[in-house]
């Protein structure tokens, strides 16, 4: 699957999930505390950070893998911050 179109196309959705977050950020459509936000940059740099392995590309791998670090951690903090209904 590496060399494949599959594996092009599996990239592309993460880099897509991720520009789809900040874009609907900066137009005012997506609040980056709430869980849509979150997940689109979680999911989006995981695939990006594991495809970064092969072949093997550390600044890329550093980069995509400390976005999944800081978006799991912004979700955790925006759900321990929300008020209790």
């Amino acid at each position: 699957m590496h060399d494949s179109h599959a594996w092009q196309a599996f990239s592309f959705v993460g880099a897509m999930m991720i520009l789809v977050a900040y874009g609907g950020q900066q137009m005012k459509r997506m609040d980056p505390r709430s869980a849509a936000y979150n997940l689109l940059n979680i999911i989006g740099s995981g695939i990006l950070c594991y495809s970064a392995f092969r072949p093997f590309n550390l600044g890329f791998v550093v980069l995509e893998g400390t976005w999944v670090l800081i978006s799991v951690y912004a979700m955790m903090r925006n759900r321990r911050e929300r008020p209790a209904d």
